[in-house]
């Protein structure tokens, strides 16, 4: 069956305007590629999901340069793909110019907001989930050192990076939590030799953890945490396969049911922001076959605890995007 027909550079985003079928559904992926093992591939993982239960049809399309963001969008609702879901909060401000001009399509951001009334925002709890995996490498540390290594330096990636630190020191208050970022372009989310050699560092500076939230850049992170006999904590999709027994975990945020909800409900979906927390499935922590046997009781029962009293809400997780503040010194 043919389920999705995807399509690579700026000729192939001209091509959308022939043959496309009338409300299908279409997927951007912001850049890294989607198969990323990560952020993009979540995305990709629940539109497969809904092809596979629905036997519909989608499009999408790997971006290969920050130029095409506004003109892949155009094209796809010029094509009448409904809705176009895309993921990254790069895409916010191309879509917002896009999407006026488009008022009977629907779209649909993940990691971004535009407001506008044709438009779902889906955002995530991703303090919540990096902290509960900061718990867990904290409780596995025997330097009493982790660290976390970002993809661009950006808002989003710090409130993982405070949320994993808040959870480490939870754990532990003895505990110190090393803080490095890739860069401040969008080529940081796909650099794993920069991601490598930052975690390098990071382990003469006596991390024996570390976290990954970088995108394509992390798979280089974690394999360097392989190399060099130390832990690594994989992002977005569970990662827990790449290296099985040296992966503690994963923080999981639910790319794919944000996907799949989108081309479920179709053009006429509710739109507006919409908040996926650890209360509602949308992050959380993976343990599977892969991983298990690194996973004390300890751990399950102090990080099921924390589970418990932040989706009941008797825990509160500081979300530095409230106010560019932790309330954890990081180096």
């Amino acid at each position: 069956m043919k389920l999705t027909r995807t399509l690579f550079g700026a000729t192939a985003v001209l091509a959308l305007m022939s043959g496309a079928a009338l409300a299908d559904p279409a997927l951007i992926y912001d850049l890294g590629g989607k198969f990323d093992k990560s952020f993009n591939e979540m995305a990709y993982t629940g539109a497969m999901r809904w092809a596979e239960e629905t036997g519909g049809e989608y499009r999408d399309i790997e971006l290969q340069s920050e130029t095409q963001r506004e003109q892949a969008i155009r094209r796809f609702a010029e094509a009448g793909y409904n809705p176009v879901v895309m993921t990254g909060f790069s895409m916010a401000t191309p879509l917002e110019v896009v999407a006026a001009d488009y008022p009977d399509t629907t779209f649909v951001i993940i990691d971004g907001v535009v407001d506008l009334p044709n438009v779902r925002s889906v955002l995530f709890a991703e303090h919540e989930g990096s902290y509960l995996v900061g718990m867990a490498a904290a409780m596995a540390s025997e330097t009493n050192t982790v660290s976390f290594v970002g993809g661009m330096d950006v808002p989003l990636i710090r409130a993982f990076a405070c949320g994993y630190a808040q959870g480490a020191q939870a754990a532990n208050p003895d505990v110190n939590v090393i803080v490095n970022y890739t860069g401040s372009t969008p080529a940081a989310w796909n650099d794993p030799v920069r991601g490598s050699e930052i975690t390098a560092a990071q382990i003469s500076q006596g991390s024996d953890v570390v976290f990954a939230a970088a995108g394509g850049t992390g798979v280089g992170v974690l394999q360097r945490a392989l190399d060099d006999g130390i832990l690594s904590i994989g992002v977005d999709s569970n990662q827990n396969y790449l290296h099985p027994g040296h992966v503690l975990t994963s923080m999981m945020k639910r790319v794919d049911n944000a996907v799949f909800d989108a081309f479920s409900a179709g053009p006429d979906m509710e739109t507006g922001v919409q908040i996926m927390n650890l209360a509602s499935g949308g992050v959380g922590w993976a343990v599977d076959e892969n991983n298990e046997a690194l996973i004390t009781d300890e751990m399950r029962t102090a990080i099921g605890a924390a589970e418990t009293a932040i989706a009941a809400g008797d825990l509160e997780v500081h979300d530095y995007r409230t106010d560019s503040t932790c309330p954890i010194s990081v180096e």
